[in-house]
């Protein structure tokens, strides 16, 4: 589980840049669950996930799954232990790669690859 405190914060980031978002972007965005976790597990890591991964997209993408069976649902995994970390334990930089890693994660939930994230400015 994350820290109450770091959560609190990221979930505040979130919910900023997701009311900042583009109309045409923010009601797909709406429906994409956030997780938040202090980093990634063995589970992950045995993936070939590294073990100071930021954020994770899984699930389908916008208007992939629709005629599927059992669509998975999409999910933002934030790990705000590695966050904290990556920011130095620096408030205002959690901030912005918090801010960041949501964004380009959301990419990635409308089907942009890395090269298309990156073109957006979402890296």
């Amino acid at each position: 589980m994350a820290d109450a405190k770091l959560t609190a914060l990221a979930a505040e980031v979130v919910n900023a840049t997701l009311r900042s978002l583009p109309d045409d972007l923010r009601g797909p965005a709406k429906g994409v669950h956030l997780v938040y976790e202090d980093r990634a597990d063995a589970g992950l890591v045995a993936q070939g996930f590294e073990p100071d991964i930021l954020g994770l997209f899984v699930g389908d993408c916008v208007g992939e799954g629709a005629g599927s069976l059992q669509p998975m649902p999409p999910q933002i995994v934030l790990f705000v232990g590695s966050l904290w970390e990556y920011a130095d334990r620096d408030r205002e930089v959690f901030r912005e790669e918090v801010r960041l890693t949501y964004l380009h994660e959301l990419g990635h939930f409308f089907g942009w690859d890395e090269e298309e994230v990156a073109e957006r400015g979402l890296e």
